[in-house]
């Protein structure tokens, strides 16, 4: 059991914090060139989209293969072809994936070369963690 003189009272707690900076012209520095609110939210809207396991299948499905219709990333992500339509859809809609129309078929592919060098460069940093076990 412990004794009275190892309790702390909560009164002892100050009531308010006092923010110290030990750099305050670093502060202001990285302050300044932080990203909009806006812009970091957009951000976390890509990285949530990479989070779910399904889409980063039909995503590296996308790096890997190139532009692709739905039933082939469904056939090589091991979904069904209605699980990787919604995938896209949610995709498309978030600008990381783009659609060409070639009659009654349609053709994904990454919309662009810097989710290609993101995906790139998130495997290459998983992979990193592995190579030396």
């Amino acid at each position: 059991m412990s004794s009275q003189s190892d309790v702390v009272p909560v009164a002892a707690e100050p009531e308010t914090c006092a923010v110290r900076v030990v750099d305050p012209a670093k502060v202001a520095l990285v302050s300044a060139s932080l990203p909009e609110a806006e812009t970091i939210v957009e951000l976390a809207q890509v990285f949530g989209l990479l989070a779910d396991p399904g889409r980063l299948r039909v995503i590296t499905a996308l790096l890997e293969g190139g532009e692709m219709c739905v039933c082939d990333i469904a056939a090589a992500c091991g979904n069904s072809e209605s699980a990787v339509s919604h995938a896209l859809r949610l995709l498309r809609a978030n600008r990381v994936v783009r659609v060409r129309r070639a009659g009654r078929m349609a053709y994904y592919r990454l919309d662009d070369s810097h989710v290609r060098m993101l995906l790139d460069l998130a495997l290459t940093h998983v992979g990193h963690g592995t190579e030396g076990t």
